[in-house]
């Protein structure tokens, strides 16, 4: 059952034209490989966009409902250029301006008139290109091809957010203070000159989420009460109106079309929430949804709601509020996943909230301690393929939303920045001695696993408490920290640089304290690898010089190599990659 939870078809949240909201791009992966596909809701019509062997996942339509853009990167690696098409497939893709050479992808909005902000990145930093998508392109031999006017540049990280209805004014986000972890936002003018800025200070970041549909009010994500929330900002003025939400958990918000409301996702305990707030009655109305997560939720100007809700046990479905599917990929239902259950440890740094999945038998259970990514995430009460594979196979998962995580305020998330990787590790080794203690997990047999931040801290907890592992499985992790800041993306490193406090080379003793490598000699555990050979997030050297390193003193590692980047947008890839997990894992922790 386990595979076919992983190659059963799933579908994101349509995006939709602001002025023809039939019109839509989703991704699908129907194919066997998540690709983009053009939807017209009025019409029930569907057509396959994209059709590459890594596949495509980044796409966006355009306000007018004329143009699809989706970006094309080569061999899962993320460095590309943005494509366009007809939403109704009667021309060929063709660049959206040739002007922008390959970059990595940093944020795309839209204007009015075919206007289009586009953000890219490379090793010099980043840039925020100005699309015209009409000018006088009609008069040239371009083939539909648009014009790119450079607005901004920097070394520090920034990203591109929106363009404002009238034209006039472009949104971003950037780190010209030196921390991409706490950003500021800025609104230019449409030559490039700086009509405001706003900026909270040392560590409160601020985010764009966009323009109002009908004027120039901005919406702002911020943490001006030690939790993300939102308020509206008038670049015009600089006046900012903070909305008094008074809601526990994490927030943010979309506008209603009508600009009269917002439509509030509350994230609050690993589960979410959706609001409505009219902006004039300054009323908070919840809306009836389903408990489990919302990936994503829309308001459409006929007053619907569409959302992508999944719980632990519910698949992935996009519904209108009344429950109703507004669309679905083609071919068979997921097979219902693993249930969680709550679990509240006493922690270091405060209590610890933890999801357990268990199999259906007497505990105490072998357990995999199954780390999210990020680690500017949080494992949440949604659909899992893998935390059902590895509970059908008889283990109990855990999912620790250690600090550093999203979803439990400010001070939660940036505790981590006194010691990265240590500090996360401490929560996970409280939450595995208080399973163990009330006797639900066996503690001879307990696995570190996770991918990207979470593999990372497969490994380095394989080092730094290797008597308390007895597997780890590690996909797409930092091995080398050093070697991989060398050569991941620059916006990792500015990332790593502002967690740090600065580069390897400035802040050594940091890096060392929290690089995996540096424990290499302590570990005991057998150790299972899988690493992309095009991955630009976790670069496959580093992957290679920890292994080498091991299999140089003896431990036991293995490694499964693929030909994809930071993952695999392809599901007989993911298929197979949890088979060479459950095989390892069988073999060095069999379960009962």
């Amino acid at each position: 059952m386990w595979e076919e939870r992983f190659r059963a078809p799933r579908m994101t949240l349509p995006q939709w034209a602001l002025h023809a909201p039939q019109i839509c791009v989703l991704k699908s992966s129907e194919s066997g490989t998540w690709e983009v596909y053009a939807w017209d809701a009025a019409a029930g019509t569907r057509r396959q966009v994209t059709s590459r062997p890594h596949g495509t996942y980044l796409t966006a339509v355009d306000p007018s409902g004329a143009e699809i853009w989706w970006f094309a990167d080569q061999d899962g690696d993320e460095f590309g250029i943005w494509m366009t098409e007809p939403f109704d497939g009667s021309g060929p893709p063709v660049p959206a301006a040739p002007e922008l050479a390959p970059g990595y992808p940093a944020g795309l909005g839209f204007g009015p008139a075919g206007m289009a902000l586009a953000g890219r990145v490379d090793d010099a930093g980043t840039q925020l290109w100005l699309i015209d998508r009409k000018g006088d392109r009609q008069q040239s031999d371009r083939r539909g091809e648009g014009i790119a006017t450079l607005v901004y540049s920097s070394r520090e990280d920034a990203a591109a957010g929106e363009i404002s209805p009238d034209g006039r004014l472009l949104a971003f986000s950037h780190s010209e203070h030196g921390d991409s972890r706490h950003p500021a936002v800025r609104v230019l003018r449409l030559d490039g000159s700086t009509l405001a800025d706003l900026w909270d200070g040392p560590g409160k970041g601020l985010a764009v989420e966009g323009f109002s549909p009908v004027d120039n009010r901005l919406l702002v994500g911020h943490e001006r009460q030690g939790r993300p929330s939102v308020l509206i900002w008038d670049p015009d003025t600089g006046v900012t109106d903070e909305l008094g939400l008074d809601l526990p958990g994490e927030v943010d918000a979309s506008w209603y079309p009508d600009g009269r409301a917002l439509l509030l996702s509350h994230q609050v305990r690993a589960r979410t929430e959706l609001y409505r707030y009219d902006l004039s009655a300054r009323r908070l109305q919840r809306l009836d949804t389903p408990p489990g997560v919302i990936a994503a939720a829309t308001a459409r100007p006929d007053g619907a709601v569409w959302l992508s809700f999944s719980s632990g046990v519910q698949p992935p479905q996009v519904l209108d509020l009344d429950g109703t599917v507004v669309v679905a990929p083609a071919g068979p239902t997921p097979p219902p996943g693993a249930g969680f259950v709550d679990v509240d440890v006493p922690g270091p740094g405060g209590t610890i909230h933890a999801l357990l999945a268990r199999p259906g038998r007497q505990p105490p259970h072998p357990a995999v301690f199954l780390l999210h990514g990020g680690p500017e995430a949080h494992d949440q009460d949604s659909y899992a393929p893998d935390v059902s594979a590895l509970v059908d196979a008889g283990y109990a998962v855990v999912c620790v939303n250690y600090r550093g995580s999203t979803g439990y305020g400010t001070a939660w998330r940036d505790a981590l920045e006194a010691a990265p990787g240590n500090t996360e590790l401490e929560d996970v080794a409280a939450v595995r001695a208080a399973l163990v203690a009330d006797g639900g997990v066996d503690g001879q047999r307990t696995a570190l696993a996770g991918a990207s931040w979470g593999g990372y801290l497969t490994l380095l907890g394989l080092g730094i408490q290797p008597e308390l592992w007895a597997a780890g499985s590690a996909a797409v992790p930092v091995a080398d920290y050093v070697a991989a800041y060398e050569d991941e993306m620059e916006a990792l490193r500015a990332f790593d640089r502002a967690l740090f406090g600065g580069s390897p080379a400035e802040v050594p003793d940091a890096y060392r304290k929290a690089n995996p490598i540096t424990y290499a000699e302590s570990v005991r555990a057998p150790v299972l690898i899988l690493a992309g050979d095009n991955d630009p997030r976790c670069p496959i050297r580093q992957v290679e010089r920890y292994v080498e390193q091991l299999r140089g003193i003896g431990r036991t590692v293995e490694i499964y190599r693929f030909d994809a980047g930071h993952g695999s947008l392809v599901l007989e890839e993911r298929v197979r990659q949890m088979r060479a997990e459950l095989d390892f894992l069988a073999r060095q922790m069999p379960p009962d």
